[in-house]
């Protein structure tokens, strides 16, 4: 009876203390998914990967064809034990970020009329609003450096609570629309308060939009907000899902941002939620790949 006791005491004490641990950002229990970190590497066209598992106030580097340090913007971004891919995550609050000059961009500086672009991450959402994922994409600076970009939704031109990919030649906005939308938009919509992947490619022609490694097409549809507009008396018709940008992609001077971009009166489109990886790739990975790497 006594040693029951003693058993009973030790593991309320070792509870408590994974307890305090947990809460405090040291959980034991957080391990990598290295199955998922190996087919990911191994995957063509690999440029990077953000694993996400360094402690707060520390550069996020990557792995891959190089490190690609990303700096905390607004604070602290607090890493959080759970995540599919190192098993940790980043916090994003609404108002914090993680940038990289574009100076250092190297091999995210993906550009040219024929280039291809997949952008993947792992997030859990709270769905209080839209945000971007990461890429480079810059609206304000020079009339706008937009290049690439994931985000999650893009309401004004048929977005709303979709996975949307962005691609922009120019940088500026898409005449005769006071913002770009060129964009693709997935038909399903991203789940709130729970782990999915969000993903989308470009091959030069088309931007497409993945959830869970599922692409989905859309009909060609009425556009939001663009009646009126010079030539568009009745609006805009266009299928968002594949999108048609043969354009290519230019080379506009973005930093590499994740969680949000820079707008007119300073950052903006932050992304509220968790992001537990984030991969970049400069070829467009099939809906099979995506689809391994969504497991």
């Amino acid at each position: 009876m006594i040693y029951k006791m003693i058993a009973n005491i030790f593991l309320t004490l070792f509870i408590s203390l994974s307890l305090n641990q947990a809460i405090n950002g040291q959980d034991l229990l957080s391990v990598p998914n290295n199955k998922l970190i190996s087919r990911i590497e191994s995957t063509n066209g690999f440029i990077a990967l953000w694993k996400f598992d360094e402690q707060a106030g520390q550069e996020r580097v990557a792995i891959g064809t190089g490190v690609f340090p990303l700096k905390e913007g607004n604070g602290k971004i607090k890493r959080i034990n759970e995540g599919p891919v190192s098993g940790y995550s980043i916090k994003l609050d609404g108002s914090n970020y993680l940038s990289l000059p574009n100076s250092m961009t190297g091999r995210l500086n993906i550009y040219g009329d024929q280039k291809e672009v997949t952008v993947i991450a792992w997030v859990k959402w709270t769905g209080d609003r839209g945000g971007f994922i990461g890429g480079m994409w810059n609206e304000y600076e020079e009339g706008g450096k937009r290049q690439y970009g994931l985000f999650i939704s893009l309401p004004h031109y048929n977005g709303a609570d979709q996975v949307c990919g962005h691609i922009s030649k120019t940088g500026k906005p898409t005449p005769p629309f006071p913002y770009s939308m060129d964009y693709s938009a997935s038909k399903q919509k991203v789940p709130k308060n729970k782990w999915c992947l969000v993903a989308f490619t470009y091959d030069g022609q088309y931007i497409k939009s993945y959830l869970n490694g599922k692409f989905k097409s859309r009909k060609p549809e009425l556009i939001n907000d663009t009646k009126g507009f010079e030539g568009y008396p009745q609006g805009l018709i266009q299928c968002k899902n594949p999108y048609y940008f043969p354009d290519g992609m230019g080379n506009n001077g973005a930093d590499f941002t994740v969680g949000a971009v820079l707008l007119k009166n300073g950052m903006g489109n932050f992304f509220k939620g968790l992001i537990g990886g984030l991969a970049v790739f400069d070829k467009t990975l099939t809906e099979k790949e995506i689809k391994k790497l969504a497991k």
